[in-house]
């Protein structure tokens, strides 16, 4: 990776096979340009793990210069050597608030940067082709919007919320992620726009929720959908919790994925603790959290209040645990101290993860699997025929082993 551009090379370090996809372009004539977020992030000095590529090439002729490639979509992306290559494109009109009816191709790379979302994803770098040195492109200042520290429209804010409203989501992400201002005139159109996130499927939005959930600090997300007001149309069940409950909640939130970074089942939990285990199911069902991840979650929404006492013994401790499966005791462990408030309350839960260690190491019993003994031993033994009485039984065994691990 260059470290020292020159001249002829970008302003910011460029992997060699991005550079080489950019230069067949060129070679061949065309207009290349790396444009978007990964600009955005270079010019930041934030590492980009993700390129963009934009070009006056129509897809046929991309598919052609790279065997190999694949057209991905209507409006003109071809992957191509692990890089997302789109024509350039125009404005055209976007009936459903969310796709173009149709779309323009141009040859011009001004055009596809007016119509992007936001003006520091508006800056563009790259060439007309191999006769022109290349050269930063920045129409909309989104340089200075970066110097500034704001997310800004480009052009009318209006307009491009009414054309996508995902775009309201993008933004809230961006400024959430980068630790930016909102511009006062983007920010008054995605208040009356807000609505709008109506248009958007519900996947796109938990796809959102959950990048949002990845960002250092995701409160700033739900503060700045709650400001607004696309909390209301986005997940109106934390939007409706009291403004403590709240405020409680985005505080545990930011402290467990400050501690556990990268655990999106833990950022859920703790996003929704406030809302309740029903609430929660609901919820996590509209965002198309998979069945699986969306019963561990609410387990733990479930689990985590109830309120520990020293005075708990060892099989209090194992009957605990045992309201979980046993990979979820780590998470449950940890929405509990993210959840504990003040100094008393965070030393109790200290010393319940203590105790739950210790019952870990222990291998203790604590689900039918557990047990030295199964169904079909009481079938054999006892000569019981297959029935609910095999399960009652087990579950009585069970509860007599948690409370005294030697009778296993």
């Amino acid at each position: 990776m260059s470290t020292n551009p020159s001249a002829e090379g970008p302003p910011f370090p460029v992997e060699p096979e991005v550079m080489a996809v950019l230069g067949t372009l060129w070679q061949s004539g065309h207009g290349a340009y790396l444009v978007g977020g990964g600009v955005r992030d270079a010019l930041l000095g934030i590492p980009v793990s993700d390129w963009d590529v934009a070009t006056d090439a129509r897809p046929q002729r991309i598919l052609a210069i790279f065997p190999g490639s694949t057209y991905q979509n209507r409006f003109g992306t071809v992957l191509a050597r692990g890089l997302e290559i789109t024509t350039f494109r125009r404005d055209h009109r976007y009936a459903d608030h969310r796709r173009p009816d149709r779309v323009p191709f141009s040859e011009d790379v001004y055009e596809d940067l007016a119509r992007r979302d936001l003006t520091i994803n508006a800056i563009a770098w790259g060439r007309r082709g191999p006769e022109l040195a290349p050269r930063l492109i920045d129409p909309a200042d989104g340089q200075g919007d970066l110097e500034t520290r704001l997310v800004r429209a480009v052009g009318d804010p209006g307009r491009r919320f009414d054309e996508d409203a995902l775009r309201l989501l993008r933004a809230v992400r961006i400024a959430a992620r980068l630790d930016f201002a909102i511009e006062p005139l983007t920010k008054r159109a995605m208040i009356a726009h807000a609505g709008d996130i109506e248009w958007v499927s519900e996947e796109r939005i938990g796809s959102e929720v959950r990048r949002m959930l990845a960002t250092e600090a995701p409160s700033r997300s739900i503060r700045l959908m709650r400001e607004t007001g696309i909390l209301a149309t986005t997940l109106p069940e934390l939007d409706a919790l009291p403004t403590v409950a709240l405020d409680r909640g985005l505080a545990a939130l930011d402290g467990a994925t400050t501690e556990t970074p990268g655990n999106e089942r833990l950022a859920l939990a703790t996003l929704l603790g406030e809302t309740g285990a029903d609430t929660a199911r609901s919820v996590l069902e509209r965002l198309r959290v998979a069945g699986r991840d969306n019963a561990a979650i609410t387990a733990l929404i479930a689990a985590a209040p109830e309120p520990y006492s020293s005075d708990w013994s060892d099989a209090d401790v194992r009957r605990y645990m045992g309201r979980v499966r046993p990979e979820l005791l780590d998470d449950l462990v940890a929405l509990r101290a993210a959840r504990a408030g003040d100094d008393d309350r965070a030393r109790a839960e200290a010393e319940l993860g203590e105790r739950i260690g210790s019952q870990r190491a222990a291998d203790s019993p604590l689900t039918l699997a557990d047990l030295a003994i199964d169904g079909r031993d009481l079938r054999e033994t006892l000569g019981l025929p297959e029935g609910p009485a095999i399960g009652t039984i087990l579950e009585r065994l069970l509860g007599d082993v948690i409370e005294d691990p030697s009778l296993n």
